[in-house]
């Protein structure tokens, strides 16, 4: 039996494709571990996932900034990576899929030492840090977007993310009464969720009088979001977070108002979902967002508004600008290359292995 040491942590979108690419690895035969931080996000979610041996080690951020934990964290890093390469060691993988993140960092190198085969991911259009210093010990790196398999050279390939398939398994009807909507009129979805969402909710929820006339509006807010004065509003309803229903609230959307993080990105390209982006602004990131978005705009794939623009007015007027574009938008996505990477991802599995 073949096996493969998956890792990535940090956020959910390190996570979310190894979701996607599990029970195509398991239906191969694969054995599957998993090396992610002792307490990160991804912990409690891949142990959750049955057939998946996971294994925690020690691991620091890589910040861009200053701080004192700047000082201890390499030290958890080398720790980590003694731990991987002694990992690699007794697990002796055919090969190991690396989603980013700062776990990912000494799992790759602990591979490389054991001239272990490691296929990269990265989401974003600009490589991120972890990734830039994995890149001299993988073999290759699949990318979401065309710009970053440019900027990371012959290694890379443009490949697209692994999207769940139970995705496009939605059911329009079920999520019109999931939202309790009659369908006569568009319905915008707007996916909030993070923290980082807080100001695009508040400004959806200001501009609703100007919106509601024309859409049902359906807020995806984020737990512990909930505004208790809007319980009730015709034409609007508000959920905090939404698991197995998601593919039939995407079935009934005509609409998407998000962020421009990477995995959602494709998951909407891959719905064909015209799309109306505010991304996450520069001085509350490195900027990835605001990239990832002017990526697909340009492409024809969105239309964007930058936060710094947002208000109640302009947020209306630019989602009624985006609903009038939507023949052109979801022309542009049917014809973009495919965003679910899945079946390419495991070709270079197989492939790096020869």
């Amino acid at each position: 039996m073949k096996k493969i040491v998956l890792t990535g942590g940090g956020t959910l979108g390190h996570v979310t494709p190894h979701l996607a690419l599990i029970p195509r690895l398991q239906e191969a035969g694969y054995e599957i571990h998993y090396i992610g931080t002792e307490n990160g996000m991804e912990a409690p979610k891949m142990r959750a996932v049955p057939g998946v041996t996971y294994h925690a080690v020690k691991s620091g951020k890589l910040r861009r900034y200053h701080s004192w934990q700047n000082f201890t964290d390499p030290f958890r890093v080398i720790a980590g990576a003694f731990q991987s390469a002694r990992l690699m060691g007794k697990i002796r993988p055919d090969v190991v899929f690396s989603k980013g993140g700062f776990v990912a960092v000494p799992v790759v190198f602990g591979a490389w030492l054991h001239r272990i085969p490691v296929l990269c991911h990265e989401s974003d259009l600009t490589p991120g840090l972890a990734n830039k210093l994995c890149r001299p010990f993988a073999k290759r790196f699949a990318t979401t977007f065309p710009e970053c398999a440019q900027a990371l050279g012959a290694k890379a390939e443009m490949t697209g993310t692994p999207l769940r398939p139970e995705l496009f398994t939605g059911n329009r009807e079920k999520g019109l009464s999931l939202f309790g909507f009659d369908g006569k009129k568009p319905v915008l979805l707007m996916m909030g969720g993070s923290s980082g969402a807080q100001s695009v909710n508040a400004c959806l929820r200001e501009a609703l009088p100007l919106l509601i006339g024309e859409f049902d509006v359906a807020h995806l807010c984020g737990r512990g979001n909930l505004d208790p004065s809007l319980e009730n509003t015709a034409g609007y309803k508000q959920i905090e977070f939404l698991d197995a229903e998601l593919p039939d609230a995407l079935a009934c959307t005509d609409l998407v108002l998000s962020r421009a993080g990477a995995n959602a990105l494709c998951e909407f390209q891959a719905l064909g979902r015209p799309m109306l982006l505010i991304p996450y602004p520069k001085g509350a990131s490195r900027g990835d967002q605001i990239l990832n978005a002017q990526s697909l705009e340009k492409r024809g794939l969105c239309r964007v508004l930058l936060q710094e623009n947002m208000t109640p007015a302009s947020l209306a007027e630019a989602i009624r600008a985006t609903w009038a574009d939507r023949d052109k938008l979801a022309a542009a996505l049917k014809a973009a290359p495919p965003a679910d990477g899945t079946e390419r991802i495991l070709e270079l599995i197989e492939e790096i292995q020869e």
